[in-house]
Parts: C-alpha cells; structure tokens; sequence
C-alpha cells in the first residue's frame, strides 16, 4: 500500500467522524462542509425522505432541536477507490445511541453509511450520502 493511499483512507475517516461530530452537536456548517454543493443525501430507510445537502440540511436544522443528545459511532470504515484514485465508494457501519424527544428509555439505531465520495481542492467530500437503517430500538410510536 502506497503513502498517497493511506493518507486518503486517514482523511476519509477523518471526514466521517466529521459528519457524526457535525450531527452530535447540530453544527449544521459543519454538516454542510462533509458534502459537495450538489450532494444527495438519502436517509429513506429512517423514513426522511431523500434531498439535496442544503433541504437535509435545513431540515435537520428545525427537527434535531427536539432531540436532547445523540452520539454516532462510525466503525469498519471501507474504502474502494476508482483508477484514478480521485473517487471513492464508502461503506461504514453506524452506532447511534440517542434521547429522543418524550421518551424515558434511550433509543438506539444502527446500520451502514455508504458515502460515493470525491477528491477536491478542499479534499475528500461526499457528494452521495445513503443510510441503510438496519434496527432501531426504542423507536417513538413503536409497542414493546
């Protein structure tokens, strides 16, 4: 393995556990550097509609005020990179303990981040984001 190739997997870390930084503290510039202008972000799975990086932006910027805490933990980083080493297809699995809003029990969720990510001048952003939601416990409205 090559300096350049390492050095590109630290920075795509880097860049993952900015975005679970940007969302735990509901810095929504921070949220909004992960990604390039044009990116789709889609957290379908979680039942928030599909939309470009400022709509989700915009949106979690209204709605996470509700929630008091949420804590992301993003592991088994995988990186597979194109010819030219310029783009990059991401699979990351997720951990997400949280306190909704209303609820006594914590709630927790997991699943796969898969990021379609691209080399800039600024360096590596997503310019696609789909969440895969595998569980999630304690879901508000759901019966135990």
């Amino acid at each position: 393995m090559d300096v350049q190739r390492l050095r590109d997997e630290l920075d795509i870390t880097a860049l993952l556990h900015r975005y679970a930084r940007a969302v735990d503290t509901k810095d929504w510039e921070l949220y909004r550097s992960v990604f390039t202008d044009e990116a789709v972000i889609d957290y379908s799975s979680a039942g928030i509609p599909a939309g470009s990086r400022d709509e989700i932006t915009d949106l979690f910027s209204r709605t996470f005020t509700a929630i008091p805490w949420t804590m992301h933990y993003i592991t088994n980083i995988e990186a597979e990179f194109d010819e030219t080493g310029d783009t990059a297809t991401v699979r990351a699995m997720f951990y997400n303990p949280m306190q909704l809003p209303g609820m006594a029990e914590q709630s927790s969720c997991g699943g796969y981040y898969f990021h379609d990510l691209v080399r800039t001048r600024d360096g590596w952003r997503s310019r696609g984001l789909r969440e895969d939601n595998v569980w999630f416990l304690n879901r508000p409205g759901s019966v135990t």
